[in-house]
């Protein structure tokens, strides 16, 4: 039985994991998943990375794509979610603030640094024609949790996260949601350890093979909806909204989205330089 460490985010996007494991496919396959919930994020994920706590990670694309090129031993080996990720851009309930153009030059709460918190910070500062140099002020907060706390107790004025995940604490009003900021890429990749890729490619494959199965008829999944309302706590009218707008993949990230998000990342001087397709992605047909 091979065993192998899998993080992600404690959301409803990882739930075709939770089914795998659930109905015992891996096991199937003599294969042990260990999956670890990271209620930190990105930043929290790629220093598992990094740190050989876990072997994968479902992770942001950005996210991913910035540590790599800072050293993270880990390269990307397929999409998880093609569709972008929306995140809401939330005060609290009871702050001043009524437009996004106010929170200029305002802190904003982020998990940790190299974050998609913090990353998307920079992103949104761009398309709202802020300088991210002097516009931008963070407070690191570890986690959503601790984003309610900052925000209420105002030791920090805004803060992103995906907007469905949000969504309820925007309904019991502790967030109020003033705007909000999809990625213009593919949110959600898989990211192994180079290590792992190198020693457990057949492993690998057969894990990647699982979950594509689940992923590719989700959507067709009997009561899929109600199901995820109910783990999640969130209204089945917004998990229907949620369902609508993704798409999972099981393909290989595009060398051109690559491209784009280098440049994207470059321009907001969150990385000093862009590095080769091939030093970001691993083909595993190769």
């Amino acid at each position: 039985m091979k065993n192998v460490r899998i993080g992600g985010v404690p959301e409803h996007f990882n739930y075709a994991w939770y089914l795998a494991l659930k109905q015992g496919h891996f096991k199937q396959h003599d294969i042990n998943v260990r999956w670890k919930d990271y209620f930190g994020g990105t930043g929290q994920m790629t220093q598992a990375l990094r740190n050989n706590e876990i072997d994968m990670a479902v992770i942001l694309t950005e996210g991913i794509i910035k540590d790599i090129t800072e050293g993270n031993p880990s390269k990307i080996v397929q999409v998880f979610v093609e569709s972008p990720l929306i995140w809401g851009i939330h005060v609290a309930h009871d702050s001043t603030f009524k437009q996004l153009n106010e929170l200029k030059g305002q802190r904003a709460a982020i998990s940790r640094y190299g974050s998609g918190s913090h990353l998307m910070a920079y992103v949104n500062a761009l398309h709202l024609e802020w300088n991210p140099t002097t516009d931008l002020q963070f407070e690191v907060v570890k986690n959503l949790d601790g984003a309610v706390d900052a925000l209420s107790q105002q030791e920090a004025d805004y803060f992103m996260w995906e907007k469905f995940t949000t969504k309820p604490l925007v309904d019991q009003k502790k967030f109020r949601r003033l705007g909000e900021c999809p990625t213009p890429w593919p949110c959600f990749v898989i990211a192994v350890r180079d290590e792992f890729i190198l020693n457990e490619k057949e492993t690998l494959q057969s894990i990647l093979k699982i979950i594509n199965t689940i992923t590719a008829d989700f959507k067709q999944i009997p009561e899929i909806d109600a199901i995820i309302s109910e783990r999640y706590q969130q209204k089945n009218e917004d998990v229907k909204a949620w369902l609508e707008l993704t798409e999972w993949s099981q393909e290989t990230l595009k060398a051109s989205t690559v491209e784009a998000v280098q440049n994207q990342l470059l321009e907001l001087e969150i990385i000093s330089e862009k590095w080769p397709y091939d030093r970001l992605v691993a083909n595993l047909d190769d």
